[in-house]
């Protein structure tokens, strides 16, 4: 058994501290790193893609809503062209900063409100698939496992990375439960764990108690809550213990 262990990072910006990256970038096999809009700037996105590149940390962009004081997890009336255009000039940013580096940029995962909107919304899907096609065709696009966004991804001819995530709560129908409801995010570093042994099984526990099947190829933590480092830990140490061998896609 082979899956990717994701992160979402470099979220600071300005004299604002978000993170553990420094203990939390050795611990994954890629990272998605903020592109400026919810979070980050050009001095953080620098230095994330020189700290992943220095692990061997495989770089992707993650583009969300210009929304730094809802920190991207608010929903945004955009249309699918504004939305567009938004994708292509925060990946662009990414991935001007990974070839300065020397490091290819591998992949592209939208964030927050907007990755939940692609992940139902199949003119927003498309809106961002296009965007990506457009700066580099080559490129993966990590969505949530068995979504729309994966359909319109493969529309417009891109490789995809099915996601599902080890600390967050799932509801029934597959979606994450709503961080404004009781029990959306998962802090315990044993029971991060034990969901991403059971997410590499092919399953998840809904907060209902029914089972939610799904297929992934990557298994994200979150990097913004205390405690990430710990958690990816935990799960990465889970997965070795069970003979599953941690990749980046590709």
């Amino acid at each position: 058994m082979r899956i990717d262990l994701n992160a979402d990072v470099g979220e600071s910006y300005g004299a604002w501290s978000l993170g553990e990256d420094e203990a939390l970038i050795p611990l994954v096999t890629s990272v998605n790193v903020a592109c400026g809009a919810h979070a980050g700037d050009p001095d953080v996105i620098a230095r994330t893609v020189a700290l992943a590149s220095r692990h061997g940390v495989a770089v992707g962009a993650h583009p969300g809503y210009p929304d730094r004081a809802g920190f991207g997890r608010r929903e945004m009336a955009l249309s699918p062209d504004e939305i567009e255009r938004s994708v292509v000039v925060q990946v662009g940013a990414v991935w001007a900063a990974s070839r300065a580096a020397g490091v290819p940029l591998h992949h592209v995962k939208a964030h927050g409100a907007l990755y939940n909107r692609a992940a139902r919304d199949a003119e927003t899907a498309l809106a961002i698939a296009r965007a990506v096609a457009s700066v580099d065709d080559g490129l993966f696009l990590v969505a949530l496992a068995g979504s729309v966004q994966l359909d319109a991804a493969r529309s417009m001819g891109l490789r995809v990375v099915e996601e599902a995530f080890a600390d967050r709560a799932y509801e029934a129908d597959g979606s994450l439960r709503s961080r404004t409801l009781e029990g959306a995010v998962l802090d315990d570093p044993a029971a991060v764990a034990a969901q991403a042994l059971a997410i590499v099984r092919g399953s998840v526990t809904a907060v209902d108690g029914s089972t939610v099947r799904l297929r992934a190829d990557s298994i994200c933590v979150h990097g913004d809550l205390p405690g990430a480092a710990a958690r990816a830990r935990a799960v990465r140490e889970a997965l070795a213990s069970a003979g599953v061998e941690l990749r980046a896609p590709g």
